[in-house]
This record gives C-alpha cells, structure tokens and sequence, in this order.
C-alpha cells in the first residue's frame, strides 16, 4: 500500500505538506524530527488526512495533483 497524506504544521496552521509513503507512521516522525528538508522549518506536524492506494502509479499520480493549483483547492474545500 502507498499513502498520501497531507500534513498540516502545528506553529504555522497556514502551512501544509502533501506526500507519499509506504509506511505512514515511520515517515511522520522523521518529518516531526527534522529529517526532512522541505519541513524542517515548521515542525512539528500533525496528520490532516491520508489516503491509501494499491497502485503505485496512482498515488503518486495523486500526489502530483494535489500539488497542483486546482488540487490544492480541492484538499483545502473537501479533505
């Protein structure tokens, strides 16, 4: 299973992050540690929503959208 998920910064609420994993858990913490550059700024984070995938292809397919203007609009009015 990959997971997209959307994470929201606890200090910052105007901040979001939109990624994918396949072990949602593990990769949470090494946003909240620090890890990773993209977030480090804002930690910590908290897990707005995720959304499981079986394909591969798709959920990263669905990432790229959400990253996107109109799906940026799309997680702001419906997740």
């Amino acid at each position: 299973m990959k997971y997209v998920y959307i994470l929201q910064s606890i200090t910052s609420t105007d901040r979001y992050y939109v990624g994918v994993t396949g072990d949602l858990k593990s990769r949470l913490a090494k946003h909240n540690a620090g890890e990773v550059t993209h977030t480090s700024k804002y930690v910590p984070w908290s897990l707005k929503t995720y959304l499981a995938f079986s394909d591969e292809t798709q959920a990263f397919a669905f990432e790229k959208y959400l990253k996107s203007a109109s799906g940026r609009a799309f997680a702001k009015k419906r997740l």
